[in-house]
């Protein structure tokens, strides 16, 4: 088994491009990134801590590999955006892959320069890739949201534009 790091803005959208798939054995909600330790949502979304909203993957690179992941990621997010994603603004919702080992960092490296030629995008693509920090988990309440509260995940999904901008861009 192997983890992966990614944040995409509200990791409550970046759950369930990853879930029920082969190889996929967990994702995890979570904050890294910051300078508290244990932060709590009530912290991370004052956008001060530094934390990123983040998903955690845990997965069998055997029957899934980390390369795949990446290409599920890229069209989850808007990567000209440094300053969030969609209605999701502040420095919590910035995006970025975090590496677990040197694969990672290459194969992570090597995926952004592929979306940067690929003329999707008028602007640079600014998803950082960074040496994975220390996780921490997210309340219980945020993990599998879009299965624990559908009818308020579809209404919030709608509304941020996420789902209109991956259907122009990708």
């Amino acid at each position: 088994m192997e983890k992966a790091m990614f944040a995409g803005g509200c990791f409550w959208c970046m759950v369930s491009p990853f879930e029920e798939l082969p190889g996929i054995l967990g994702i995890e909600s979570g904050y890294a990134g910051g300078k508290n330790d244990h932060p709590t949502y009530e912290e991370v979304k004052t956008g001060t801590t530094g934390h990123y909203e983040v998903v955690q993957i845990s997965y069998d690179p055997t029957l899934f590999p980390y390369e795949r992941l990446l290409e599920l990621y890229w069209p989850q997010i808007d990567p000209t955006d440094a300053d969030g994603q969609f209605q999701d603004r502040g420095t919590q919702y910035r995006t970025a892959i975090f590496y677990y080992n040197e694969e990672q960092r290459i194969a992570a490296l090597d995926s952004r320069e592929q979306v940067a030629a690929s003329g999707r995008f008028a602007g640079p693509i600014v998803t950082e890739i960074l040496p994975a920090p220390v996780f921490y988990r997210a309340e219980e309440y945020h993990q599998d949201y879009h299965k624990k509260n559908p009818k308020h995940y579809k209404e919030d999904r709608a509304q941020s534009g996420r789902d209109l901008f991956i259907e122009k861009h990708w």
